[in-house]
């Protein structure tokens, strides 16, 4: 009786922490939903104060099983009553078990499980309910038009400010002008009072910038006194000459860091590129025009900003100092005419080389700067430009080192990043091309692009640059068309004319060129996959062979009028071009057996060869050579076609 009594009673216990444990879930289970929905109540940067809050509340509520474990008692003792604590005070206490029994060992580590598996999740939707309100308001910043920054206060102000300093500069300008025309003054005071006109103003706008509400025009009285100060330099040099030339452009170059130095310290880009702009706009009103001269000191400006544009990311003082140098010198070569001059050309090549420097030293430290890639871009024409207006031979020299110069650039472009190896490498290979231009002349000419185009091809595919297969392809295009013009015109292939045996031979060099550019060109763009096969895209294949058959002919014409003069190897020349067609066709067809795209061409060039036995050979040829013709075409047509038909029939 007794056993059966204690047996009851330890039912009843287990029973008693089974609820327990059930109902400590539920209570858990509660104040996690509680939790969640006052979370999805606030705002969203109230989320992060509250997650810390809700991890010791999970924590408080131990399982029963484990306080039983922490005191345990006789086993026929009944379990004292204990408050259990709740997370919530809604849940009332209840009693514990007093040990494990093994199906409360397992319901434990069970819950254990699942609390943890619950957290988890928790976090989880925590995270992204903290992500997920700033990528719903977030929202791209909108475009302000011209409009509506001119509508915002303050804005009239400044354009006052800016358009009154402009103004004010442009009649500086006009007085020095008016003055000189009329005898105003002499000439010292004319310089010691532009001197003072330009330093103060910039006193005034240091004194006006101490003001927060004057320092807009503190902006624009600051730039148009640094312009009125680089124009007096500049006038006292070139115009006076009261310094030397190395004197005024250090004096200018003084002047244009000062003004840049202090719009780094202001902070303004505004201001640097008002105090670029106002250098060099009005500069040629004072050298009287676009001269060496005015190139020098529009490359001072440029040097003075190379500091600033390393330090500040300010893209319009890039464009403002380094565009007008160039523009100035390509108007003085413009100016200076044919036959140049030693001070254009070395003006020339200083604005080239300081646009290609500045632009390489910013692209090393901003990578794809847009306005550095634009300077390097342009910086090889002033130079190039001014070898047009040269005598023959130093026009080569200045064009061969641009070239070298810029190939260099590219050769390194390991160590560049973006756009501007490639740039450099398009850039050189222009000057590349007008320096063949200008020292070749004649069939050499179209021989040496064509070569070079080839060249170029092997290059890029050994490089793997798409560039250089782009300057064979322009180089090959530009000397094919010579060729076609001068040197193996199609007038080749229908009259007979006397031509010398120099002119032949260089006529048969072109056609090798031909024949070459026309197999290297596609092959190296199928290799670089610019190129699919034959079998997927015909056309440029098809393009590629026709050039080839050209070349080839030509080729063969040549050679045999070289070999026999006049009439007789016109006309074994065009025997040995129908021959030779379907012997290229027959072993086409045979490499063609299980590629596409070679049969197609194949029988693509078996037509063409018929093609012209009927419309060429049969009218243009007479006696023995069109019966041969016919006769070695036909048997090299047939024994094809029978060699082929058991290359199939085995397969």
């Amino acid at each position: 009786m007794l056993v059966a009594m204690t047996t009851d009673g330890d039912v009843l216990l287990r029973l008693a922490g089974e609820i327990d444990d059930l109902g400590a879930r539920l209570a858990r289970v509660g104040t996690e939903l509680r939790t969640v929905r006052s979370e999805a109540e606030p705002k969203p940067e109230e989320a992060p104060e509250q997650a810390p809050q809700e991890q010791p509340a999970a924590q408080q509520t131990e399982p029963p099983a484990a306080r039983q474990a922490e005191q345990p008692q006789e086993p026929h003792q009944a379990p004292p009553q204990q408050p259990q604590p709740a997370p919530q005070p809604q849940v009332p206490p209840q009693q514990q078990p007093r040990y494990f029994t093994h199906p409360q060992q397992a319901q434990y580590q069970q819950a254990q499980y699942q609390q943890a598996q619950y957290a988890q999740w928790q976090q989880q939707y925590r995270q992204q309910y903290q992500q997920q309100p700033y990528r719903q308001h977030y929202q791209p910043a909108p475009k302000v038009t011209l409009a509506e920054k001119l509508s915002k206060e303050g804005a009239g102000s400044r354009l006052l400010a800016w358009v009154g300093g402009a103004v004010t500069l442009l009649g500086v300008v006009l007085f020095l002008v008016l003055a000189i025309q009329r005898g105003w003054f002499g000439p010292l005071p004319r310089v010691i009072g532009g001197a003072v006109l330009g330093a103060a103003l910039v006193g005034i706008g240091l004194r006006l910038h101490r003001n927060p509400a004057g320092r807009t025009g503190a902006f624009a009285l600051a730039a148009t006194g640094i312009g009125a100060l680089y124009l007096d330099a500049i006038a006292a040099t070139t115009m006076y000459e009261y310094l030397p030339a190395y004197a005024g452009l250090a004096l200018g170059l003084l002047i244009a860091v000062g003004g840049l130095l202090l719009a780094v310290r202001w902070k303004s880009s505004l201001l640097a590129a008002a105090v670029v702009l106002g250098c060099v706009v009005c500069a040629p009103i004072i050298t009287q025009g676009f001269t060496p001269e005015l190139v020098a000191f529009l490359l001072v400006v440029q040097l003075a900003s190379t500091p600033v544009q390393l330090r500040q990311s300010w893209p319009s003082v890039a464009v403002a100092a380094g565009i007008p140098p160039l523009v100035a010198s390509v108007f003085s070569t413009a100016f200076t005419g044919f036959g140049g001059s030693p001070a254009n050309t070395a003006a020339a090549l200083a604005a080239g080389g300081a646009g290609l420097v500045l632009a390489l030293i910013v692209t090393l430290k901003r990578s794809g700067d847009a306005a550095a890639l634009a300077l390097l871009a342009v910086a090889p024409a002033p130079s190039l430009l001014a070898a047009l207006f040269l005598p023959k031979t130093p026009a080569v020299l200045v064009t061969a080192s641009v070239a070298l110069v810029l190939l260099g650039v590219w050769a390194a472009g390991q160590w560049l990043d973006g756009w501007t190896g490639d740039l450099a490498g398009a850039a050189g290979l222009l000057a590349a091309l007008q320096t063949t231009m200008t020292l070749f002349d004649g069939s050499a000419r179209s021989a040496i692009l064509i070569g070079e185009g080839v060249l170029l091809a092997l290059v890029a595919l050994w490089t793997k640059k798409h560039v250089a297969l782009a300057g064979g392809v322009v180089f090959a295009v530009i000397g094919g068309l010579i060729a076609l013009a001068f040197d193996v015109p199609p007038t080749l292939f229908f009259l007979i004319r006397n031509r010398p045996d120099a002119d032949l031979a260089a006529a048969l060099l072109v056609a090798v060129a031909i024949l070459a550019v026309a197999i290297t060109l596609p092959w190296v763009a199928h290799r670089l996959g610019m190129f699919k096969a034959p079998s997927e895209n015909v056309v440029p294949w098809l393009f590629a062979g026709v050039v080839a058959l050209y070349g080839a002919g030509a080729m063969v014409l040549c050679g045999a009028l070289l070999a026999v003069p006049g009439r007789s190897g016109f006309l074994l020349g065009h025997v040995v071009i129908t021959v030779s067609w379907t012997v290229a066709a027959l072993v086409l067809l045979i490499r063609g057996i299980s590629v596409v795209g070679l049969r197609v061409i194949g029988l693509v060039l078996v037509g063409a060869a018929v093609l012209k036995l009927v419309l060429f050979d049969l009218s243009a040829l007479d006696g023995l050579a069109r019966v041969a013709a016919f006769l070695l075409a036909g048997l090299v047509l047939l024994g094809a076609g029978t060699r082929y038909a058991k290359l199939v029939a085995s397969r």
